[in-house]
């Protein structure tokens, strides 16, 4: 499949893609980056974001929370700890959770990278959610 590059997003729970795109955008640990067929090798870490995915004019959005990419000519394997389609965000859970991130916060003695994260991840699933 000539300019074609072959997504497979894996998590702990098993695949949740496994397509064939045009291209794709993800949320790297130094910046957001786009891969296209015959992109060089590549493997990076992956923070909590969004993966974009296009194919013709339909465009889909995933929930990545953290991992590992890898980039080869025509194939891009993700494995996260965990990712979700956007069809599959619950919005109300997503907007519950961040609010209780934000009263998180703002309390005394509390492990802050994790309530960090977690308004993080939180937060990108209320933006994906609201692509839809």
């Amino acid at each position: 499949m000539e300019n074609k590059i072959r997504l497979e997003v894996v998590t702990p729970h098993g695949p949740v893609v496994s397509e064939d795109v045009d291209e794709l955008t993800a949320t790297g640990s130094e910046g957001e980056f786009g891969v296209l067929a015959g992109h060089a090798n590549l493997v990076t870490t992956l923070q909590i974001g969004i993966l974009q995915t296009k194919k013709g004019a339909n465009v889909e959005y995933f929930f990545i929370n953290s991992g590992y990419a890898e980039v080869i000519s025509d194939r891009v394997i993700i494995l996260a700890d965990s990712a979700e389609r956007a069809e599959d965000i619950n919005l109300e859970r997503a907007m519950e959770a961040k609010k209780r991130a934000e009263e998180r916060l703002k309390q005394e003695n509390i492990d802050f990278a994790r309530a960090s994260a977690s308004l993080q991840r939180a937060t990108t699933r209320i933006l994906i959610a609201s692509r839809k």
